[in-house]
């Protein structure tokens, strides 16, 4: 009942479509950009409801996961990370990904809602160190699609394959446009 609900909401009512092969490798890691509003959450919740075998978790502040939103936000598949301290999130991350037999997460790396030129650079790390492809997601608003990019391997160092994602991501339109990815900046 709720998937048929959530499907009709995102497809009819919301006019989104998907695109791109949705891997069923048992670990990755979802980069998603542009980020521009909290609008992303809900339509990738939407989708992510209605799609069968498609659990990713999302990462996000740890300050949301307090009563009685952190049980809501874990039930959706939140996953807190603490981002005041130099918690070493990056090897946390890479400890489950070694630990689990299947694990998918969710990364934004400009970070914040506003236009950000400066990426963190955590998802590099984490897909790097755990030996994880990364799947390129891109909300377009311009368009109302969901789009999924085929497993990328990273063979690259940090700058450039942050240069390539600015780049590929900047061919999208955020809900905030003026909030998205600049390429060249």
């Amino acid at each position: 009942m709720i998937s048929k609900l959530a499907r009709w909401l995102f497809e009819d009512v919301w006019g989104w479509k998907v695109e791109g092969p949705i891997s069923s490798l048992p670990k990755y890691l979802i980069v998603v950009a542009p980020h521009t509003s909290n609008w992303d959450f809900l339509v990738g919740l939407l989708f992510r409801r209605f799609t069968d075998g498609f659990n990713p978790k999302y990462i996000a502040k740890k300050e949301l996961f307090v009563w009685p939103l952190g049980y809501i936000f874990r039930a959706l598949g939140g996953f807190p990370v603490e981002r005041n301290k130099n918690t070493n999130f990056v090897d946390s991350l890479v400890n489950v990904y070694n630990t689990e037999s299947k694990f998918v997460t969710t990364i934004t790396p400009e970070g914040t809602r506003s236009y950000n030129a400066k990426w963190k650079t955590g998802f590099y790390h984490v897909a790097k160190n755990a030996d994880v492809p990364i799947v390129r997601v891109a909300f377009d608003y311009g368009t109302k699609r969901v789009i999924f990019s085929k497993p990328y391997t990273i063979t690259k160092g940090v700058d450039d394959t942050v240069s390539e994602f600015k780049q590929y991501f900047s061919q999208y339109t955020g809900k905030n446009p003026k909030d998205g990815v600049k390429w060249p900046e």
